[in-house]
């Protein structure tokens, strides 16, 4: 089962404490199953961990937390060299590709290696549902704020541009990411941008941006435009997703 038009769950959340396992899958993956239409089966979902170089125990962990939520997970890794013959062919078999958090400069330079930029394409052209979290959020825009290059966070612009919007995560988390934002729509470096507090996610059908969903109380979701020399924001309020 594939969507009906290209779909895309753009998030700063998705993971919570487990209980028997490291970590479980929050409303937000649970949603991007959701959107998938995966009915009748175990819905597959494909992690994808190369934003934090491929660490086996994210592997073992991304697992675990698919077992648990009924999922039948594959793991795509690029290091030290890709466990599928065939990425592209891999990533098309799934429900929901999730891509999880680190660095997205990083990210997008190993993609390139592997040519994995025109495979995410198709995989979301044939109506597989794109997520993920941070790293795994920015990487769908035309880029974002990030902290890939060092502490001081910067901007980058090499998205894969499946959405022609920037995308901020962590909104409410890391104070430096909201004014990095309003600095870089003003002055043009980012089109329109759309952002995330933490546990919120952004829905889109093609490119239109159409619902904002959160797994916590009390967050919220923002666009960001710019007028004249300045940046003005706009508070979208999510719906509340129920606790899987």
């Amino acid at each position: 089962m594939t969507t009906d038009a290209p779909t895309i769950l753009a998030t700063s959340g998705g993971y919570r404490p487990g209980h028997r396992t490291w970590f479980e899958l929050d409303a937000l993956v649970h949603h991007a199953v959701e959107l998938s239409g995966a009915h009748g089966r175990r819905p597959r979902v494909a992690f994808v961990g190369t934003a934090s170089g491929d660490p086996e125990a994210f592997s073992f962990r991304a697992l675990e937390a698919g077992r648990v939520a009924g999922f039948d997970v594959s793991v795509l890794s690029l290091f030290p060299m890709p466990n599928h013959e065939d990425p592209a062919a891999l990533l098309l078999e799934q429900d929901v590709v999730w891509v999880n958090g680190g660095s997205v400069a990083n990210l997008l330079a190993v993609w390139d290696v592997h040519d994995l930029r025109p495979a995410m394409r198709a995989a979301w052209e044939a109506g597989v549902v794109l997520a993920g979290v941070s790293a795994g959020s920015i990487c769908w825009y035309v880029g974002g704020t990030t902290d890939s290059f060092g502490p001081e966070l910067r901007a980058v612009t090499n998205g894969l541009g499946l959405l022609p919007y920037g995308n901020g995560v962590h909104y409410d988390s890391e104070e430096r990411r909201r004014p990095l934002v309003h600095s870089l729509v003003a002055d043009g470096t980012l089109p329109e941008t759309h952002c995330t507090d933490d546990g919120v996610g952004l829905v889109y059908r093609g490119t239109e941006l159409v619902e904002a969903v959160s797994e916590r109380d009390g967050k919220g979701a923002y666009v960001v435009i710019r007028d004249g020399d300045r940046a003005h924001e706009e508070r979208l309020e999510p719906r509340r997703l129920p606790s899987p």
